[in-house]
């Protein structure tokens, strides 16, 4: 990756979004009002926002044009096969079935394979991937390899998967037991940290010979193949589209929330790399639940913008750019002492909230307290991916199950902030540190039984 001093963004701005930052004493009143749960505040209060990647890109001028000639056909609109045609040349997969968003494509997908009891093994499922699976009352199981789990550890590819405990849980179980297998990359829930081409052709020889399906979650590909191309020497002279290709042949089909590598607002995909019989199947649960199968839940302007998206998603000037935004603030960070996951990953930095406020009992939340802080600090919005995101109370006990790590996650929209914003995120860490010891944390006043964090409450510990 070059010297980010040495190019400029590979685009010039021309639209742009006014954005204002309110007054602390406003912002305090703001985010209790919303019971320290950033996600109730409104958008218009929210100064830098980065609670996610995902459907937040600045789309380009190609992308809108191309909503112009949104074919609304209800059945065999032009748009479906422009998307058609894009993912059979980015990736390889002749079957599509469009979703209104990723988490729609993981639906079907656990519609068609998951059952009560199941184990779906992954190297680290993110949050809706692991919701639906537990709604199917099946089990999660995440194998990712101990280095990416440790945030110190500068490892190039802290995604990959256990090779020998996948093994492990392939041999000890019986076939209607594991029902898949599902490679995240990039893998979100550790820092955005890749999956290597090794270790996805080894886990699909794995699968092969369990006789097992495998498939990719992938939302953010094309940052995982940039990373293959700047750390693994035999793929340097390789374009990311050749990486990809090579990528999703080990796979059986993919899921993609298209929000995030596909530089669009809404949209995701299930796709099938050969298997017909299985994408018919696909399509009679998306008839059900997103619509006929060249429309699925999206109109036919966004299916465009998706297609040409993926085309500019997997652009090499775009994507050192994108991810040397990301390692802008991650290193400005590490400079100013703040403890991050290692190394920076793709679409966001990961801060340690444990360590920032070792102070503070897992059992008062030091990753959300963090987050409400960054918020009063400066209008900065972010999301805490540790026990509020990813623990659970156990259901014969009732004692909370804490995660192995208490992350905050600053995810960067594409294409839409300057270095300038990333500065001031630096700037209200540094004031937040020097003052981090009266932060007293928080408490949990309500949960849901899935996915806590999207709709929990909290209070001020006093």
């Amino acid at each position: 990756m070059r010297n980010r001093d040495s190019y400029a963004e590979p685009y010039r701005i021309k639209v742009i979004e006014p954005i204002r930052q309110k007054d602390r004493k406003t912002r305090e009143l703001l985010i209790e009002q919303a019971h320290y749960n950033v996600f109730n505040l409104r958008a218009e209060d929210v100064y830098i926002d980065l609670l996610t990647d995902s459907g937040t890109s600045a789309m380009s001028a190609n992308q809108w044009s191309g909503m112009m000639i949104g074919d609304e056909s209800y059945a065999g609109c032009a748009n479906f096969y422009n998307l058609q045609d894009a993912l059979l040349e980015i990736i390889g997969y002749r079957y599509v079935v469009p979703t209104h968003q990723g988490r729609a494509a993981e639906n079907i997908l656990m519609t068609m394979f998951v059952s009560e009891s199941q184990d779906v093994l992954g190297n680290m499922h993110f949050d809706t991937t692991e919701g639906h699976i537990k709604l199917r009352k099946a089990n999660p199981v995440n194998l990712v390899i101990d280095e990416g789990m440790d945030p110190d550890i500068d490892h190039p590819f802290k995604g990959n998967i256990n090779l020998e405990r996948l093994e492990e849980e392939l041999k000890k179980s019986d076939p209607s037991t594991i029902p898949l297998i599902i490679i995240t990359t990039t893998s979100n829930t550790n820092g955005g940290q890749p999956v290597s081409m090794n270790n996805m052709r080894s886990a699909s020889e794995l699968a092969k010979k369990y006789n097992r399906p495998i498939f990719i979650d992938a939302a953010r590909f094309a940052e995982n193949c940039y990373f293959i191309k700047q750390r693994d020497e035999r793929y340097k002279n390789k374009s990311i589209r050749e990486i990809a290709r090579e990528f999703f042949s080990y796979a059986d089909g993919c899921t993609m929330s298209s929000k995030k590598d596909a530089l669009v607002n809404i949209g995701g995909f299930l796709a099938f790399k050969d298997k017909e019989e299985w994408y018919e199947r696909a399509v009679q649960i998306q008839i059900c639940y997103e619509g006929f199968r060249t429309y699925g839940g999206l109109a036919g302007r966004d299916l465009e913008a998706l297609a040409r998206g993926l085309y500019e998603g997997t652009e090499e000037d775009y994507l050192e750019d994108r991810i040397g935004q990301v390692h802008y603030l991650g290193s400005n960070l590490i400079e100013a002492g703040v403890p991050i996951m290692k190394p920076i990953g793709g679409h966001g930095v990961f801060v340690d909230g444990q360590r920032f406020l070792p102070h503070i009992e897992r059992a008062n939340l030091p990753g959300q307290s963090l987050a409400i802080e960054l918020y009063k600090e400066a209008g900065i919005r972010c999301i805490e991916l540790g026990t509020c995101a990813f623990g659970y109370k156990d259901p014969k006990t009732g004692e909370e199950i804490y995660p192995p790590q208490e992350l905050v996650r600053l995810a960067i929209p594409r294409r839409a902030y300057t270095d300038r914003h990333m500065d001031v995120i630096v700037n209200a860490f540094k004031a937040i540190n020097e003052r981090k010891e009266n932060i007293k944390g928080l408490k949990m006043v309500y949960q849901a039984e899935i996915m806590r964090h999207f709709t929990a409450r909290f209070e001020m510990i006093k």
